[in-house]
Formats: C-alpha cells, structure tokens, sequence
C-alpha cells in the first residue's frame, strides 16, 4: 500500500491530473462564490428598487463581509442609508466606495448630497468639482453646485455659474429660478421678479417658482396677488402644506376668515405637527368665538414647544373664557414670570383671582397695576390686526394676538435627487434597548441575521435535556426560577448571569436595591468571563439605569470590541453620548445600528438632525 501511494506521488502524470483536479474544483468554487455576491448584489438592488431600504442593507452588509474590495455594495449600501436620512452613514460608505474605484460619478454626486445635507457645502462643491472632470455636460452636477455657493452666500460667484449655465441651456426654466433667489438674498427684488418671470416663460407649471412668486408678493403685502400664485403654486403641488400656510395669511389679510381656516384645516391634514399651523389656527378660532378647539390647537403648540409664553397666554385666555379660571392662573402666571411688567397679564390674571374669590392675590396684581399708572384700556382683549404679524422668533409678548409668520422664507430650490427616506419618519421612543437575557425561547427578525453565541452557553447547552436548552436574546426571559439549569454548576458566569436577570425582573419596587444587586452580580459574571460581550452590555445598561453614563459608555465599548455585529450596544452608546451631548458620536454610533438592522435608530438620528 505504501509503495502504490508513492508511486501516485511520485509519478508526474498523476500530478498533472491532479493539479487540473484541483484547479477545476477551485475554479468552480470561486466562481460560485462571484456568482453568490453577484446575485447578493442584484437582490440588495431589488430591495432598494422596492423601498426595502433595511433589508437591502443587510444584502450590501454580506456582500462586503465577503468581498471588501468591490466598490458597488458599498455605494449601494450609501444609497440606502440616504434613503433613510443617514447622512453620515452615507458619505462614509460613499468615501469607501470612492476609495475602490475613483471614477464613477454617481458615487461623487450622492456623496455631494450627503454633504449638502450635513450644511457641508465645501466639501459638497469639492466633490462637483471632481465628478464635473468625468462628466462635464452633466446639468444636475451644474445645478447642485450652484445651489451649494448660494448656500454659501456666494451669490455673486452662483450667478457667474447661472450665467454659464444659461449659455448652456437656455431652456431651462431652473436656471431663472435660481438667480431670483440669488437676487432676493441682496434685496435685489426688480431682477427678483424679472428672472421669475423669465422661469415662469420657459415653463408655466413649476410650482416652486410660482411659490417664489407668492413669496415676493406677500413680503410687499400684495395680497391678491400673493393669493393667485399661490393658487397656482398649490394645483401644481398640491400637498406642501407651506404653501396652505402662506394662502392663509394672503386670505386672512383679505378678510376671507372663512378660506384662512379651510387653508390652516389642510395644511396640517399634510402635515399634523407644522407648529404654524396649529398656532394661528388657534388665534382664528379664538376670533370667530371657538374657543373649546382653539384651546386644543394651542395645546397641541405647547406640546411641541412647552415654554412658547405666546401660546401660553393665549390659552390662558381661553381657558378664563371658557369658565377654568384656575388653569388660566396656572397659564397667566408662569407668562408673568418671565414678563412681571406685563400689565395686561396681571390685569387679567387679577380677573380670574377674583372669580376664585381670592381677594387678596386680586389686588395684589391690581396694586401693581396702578402704581404703574396702566390705561383702562388695559385688560380688554383686541381684535386680531390685519396690518400687523410677528416673525415666529420675536418674543414680545405685546404681540400675542398677531398671527405668527416665518422667521425667513426658503426658497423650495431642490438638489437634483428623489432620494429619500421611509422607517425614519416612524415615530419612536428612545428608551434603550433592552438587556440580553438567557431564555427558553429563540428570537428572530425579519432584517437582522446577528445569532447571539457564547461558549459558557454552549456548553451548558450540552449536558441540558432538549426542553430545557438556553438561546441568548435581547428582551424579557422566560425563566423566572434558575434552579433547574444550574444544578451542575451554580458558580460560574452563567449562573451569575441568570441570577442577576432573574432579580431584576422581580417587581419589588425597591428599584435602587434592585440596581445594586444587579451591577453586583454582573461585576461577578464579569469577572468570571470577560470575554463576554453581553455581559458588559448588561452592566451598561445598569449603569445607564444609574444615570451613571460615562461608564455605561466604557461598557458598551468594550461590547463592541468583543462583537462589533452587536447592533444594540451600537443603539445604547448613541442614546448614551445624545444624553452627553455627544451629538457627532452618537449619530456615528445609531448608523451603525441601523446598518447592522436596528432601524428604529434611524428615526431617533431623523429627529436628532432636526
């Protein structure tokens, strides 16, 4: 047997075949891992195509974990990640994909947007700057360059660009609108309108520049004219609820209360929290004598902004005409607090004092009335100016009864992109994730693929019955009594681990204890298995519980260390830095949540932006 086995060895005839064996095998193995990344890659796509933008991801995620080098799962994944507003996320793995292949254009021109919408603009110019060398003819680079030096307030230098631009494509009804708003910006309004008109020439039915129209028009107190492009402004686009706003103001200046309410009820049908809408709305309600819903309008306010004293006193108003003196107490005075010479909230709030029979608060306030020398008119609530309307920021509180307007009109000038996001404008908590615990159960998700492991786990796992197995997961566990599991070994990190899950569910009320026990069984667990992730997870989130966020961030960090994929310790050190006012790395660390599948840190990063 030995000589035969030397002979194959030995003969060059059998090494030939078996080299052309090898060689076939590795050929079909490679080729069917191409042919794996490659279909990854065309699902992922397919995903992106129907907004699947999470699951796309986590196609992208295999595709690079298996082939770093290829600059397209990177790029995809970069558009996904815009998509769900993950702007840092995005121009990081743009920045990736550019290293691995420095000639594609889209790749400059996605991470340009990235930037623009970080207020990045310098770099976001550099970046047209370098995608304009490969494709000089393309307008939509042209377009979002120019946008970003007015961004900048470049206008002179955006309306050299215009102008090159307009030599270029002279039928572009974009290039007019753009340098009106350049013009706007220096008080210019004749070339203003000159270029708008221009816009409106080359094509009628732009809504945008109808509603640069209207903005011109209302800011000269045309109000008719302001009406009729907005108007048309609204045909063309017709759920902006900005544009229901702006309508309401035009139509409220012309005596039409009956259509500024109509324009405020759709406005915020497109958009429940726009905080002008509910706040003028409530002043027109209280106008035409409907308190009861004006009440709830300014309620809404005050949920989004708990100390606007505007909205405070208006509410107290109504509250006092509605026959709730107290609460309109509870409002007048926390206006009065800020604004103790605000003789016509003291005189009112005198008012309600007296209704309550407190006699002496009464004129206390009274008192302080009269030493001021206040006019009788004082105290009698005027009617809503038709000449007269506060930016949204002036905090004078004189002006309580003047509809509110915005601080600056923007100019609707998009970027060249409908890219955009979906599970970020869900509505999320931002309570932490939970701990990792031992149960009876497995736990599954439709996007994420993570299988939580530990080896002291396993090899419990071996010597237990088939009913009694243990899985890790992120959650509540099913196991209230851990007797049974730790009959073979009640000392180790594992019985630590149950022990202290299993305390902490209890619901004795004494929460400071509860913590206590709990950090000092993870400290033992810890110590018995450092090499376990999940267990400085766990003690982070304890620390977490103990506000004590600096070392809840060390613990989290050191989770990561251990398992970069464990998506939750990436979510919890974000909430965690956002609660430092770590902004920058908190996002850094909720995209990477939500790369791994957390989507829901998409949304608290949305909201974090804004």
């Amino acid at each position: 047997m030995f000589d035969k086995c030397e002979w194959f060895i030995s003969n060059r005839w059998w090494q030939r075949v078996l080299s052309l064996f090898v060689t076939y095998h590795l050929s079909l193995i490679a080729s069917f891992a191409q042919f794996n990344t490659d279909r990854l890659v065309t699902i992922g796509r397919a995903a992106l195509y129907y907004e699947d933008y999470v699951l796309s991801m986590q196609y992208f995620n295999q595709v690079i974990a298996a082939k770093p080098y290829m600059y397209e799962p990177w790029y995809y994944r970069a558009v996904a990640k815009y998509y769900l507003d993950d702007y840092v996320g995005a121009e990081r793995d743009c920045t990736e994909a550019i290293d691995r292949n420095p000639f594609v254009v889209g790749i400059y021109e996605l991470r340009g947007l990235c930037r623009i919408q970080q207020k990045n603009y310098t770099e976001a110019i550099d970046d047209y700057n370098r995608a304009l060398r490969y494709a000089p003819e393309s307008i939509n680079l042209w377009h979002n360059r120019a946008l970003c030096r007015l961004q900048q307030k470049d206008y002179e230098g955006a309306l050299v660009e215009l102008d090159t631009m307009s030599l270029r494509w002279s039928k572009n009804a974009r290039i007019p609108a753009m340098k009106a708003d350049a013009y706007l910006q220096q008080k210019d309004t004749t070339k203003a309108i000159a270029a708008l008109e221009k816009s409106i020439e080359l094509d009628a039915y732009d809504g945008n520049v109808w509603a640069q129209r209207a903005v011109i028009s209302l800011a000269r107190s045309e109000w008719k004219e302001g009406e009729e492009a907005l108007d048309k402004a609204i045909h063309l686009l017709p759920k902006i609820a900005g544009l229901y706003i702006n309508r309401a103001l035009a139509r409220f200046n012309q005596s039409n209360l009956r259509g500024a309410m109509a324009d405020y009820d759709t406005a915020l049908d497109f958009d429940p929290n726009n905080f002008l809408g509910h706040y003028n709305r409530g002043l027109l309600r209280a106008q035409v004598g409907d308190d009861n819903r004006a009440i709830t309008d300014f309620d809404f306010v005050l949920k989004l902004e708990p100390d606007n004293l505007m909205a405070l006193y208006n509410r107290a108003l109504l509250l006092e005409n509605t026959g709730n003196p107290r609460a309109a107490i509870r409002d007048y005075s926390k206006v009065i607090e800020q604004y103790p010479n605000f003789w016509t909230g003291l005189h009112q709030r005198a008012q309600c004092y007296r209704k309550l029979g407190l006699t002496k608060q009464a004129e206390q306030d009274e008192f302080r009335i009269l030493k001021a020398q206040i006019d009788k008119r004082f105290g009698h609530q005027p009617r809503l100016s038709k000449k007269q309307m506060r930016k949204r920021s002036d905090e004078d509180i004189e002006k309580y009864n003047q509809l509110a307007v915005a601080d600056e009109e923007e100019m609707r000038q998009e970027y060249q992109s409908e890219w955009r996001g979906r599970v970020q404008n869900r509505r999320v908590g931002m309570d932490y994730q939970p701990m990792y615990v031992l149960s009876t159960e497995r736990q599954q998700s439709a996007v994420k693929n993570y299988v939580a492991y530990d080896r002291q786990v396993d090899s419990l796992n071996r010597i237990l019955p088939a009913d009694r197995q243990l899985y890790i997961v992120c959650g509540k566990s099913s196991i209230s009594d851990p007797t049974p599991w730790l009959r073979n070994d009640s000392t180790s990190a594992v019985a630590c681990w149950m022990e202290a899950i299993c305390q902490a569910q209890q619901d004795d009320g004494d929460i400071p204890l509860r913590t206590a026990n709990l950090l000092e069984n993870l400290n033992k667990a810890v110590e018995r298995a450092p090499g376990n992730p999940y267990l400085y997870y766990n003690r982070a989130y304890a620390h977490v519980q103990c506000m004590e966020y600096e070392q809840a961030i060390a613990d989290y960090g050191r989770a990561i260390e251990l398992d970069p994929n464990l998506a939750e310790a990436w979510y919890n050190r974000g909430l965690a830095r956002m609660a430092l006012k770590q902004q920058a790395e908190a996002v850094n660390d909720l995209s990477k949540a939500g790369e791994l599948g957390l989507y829901t840190a998409y949304s608290i990063i949305k909201r974090n932006r804004k």
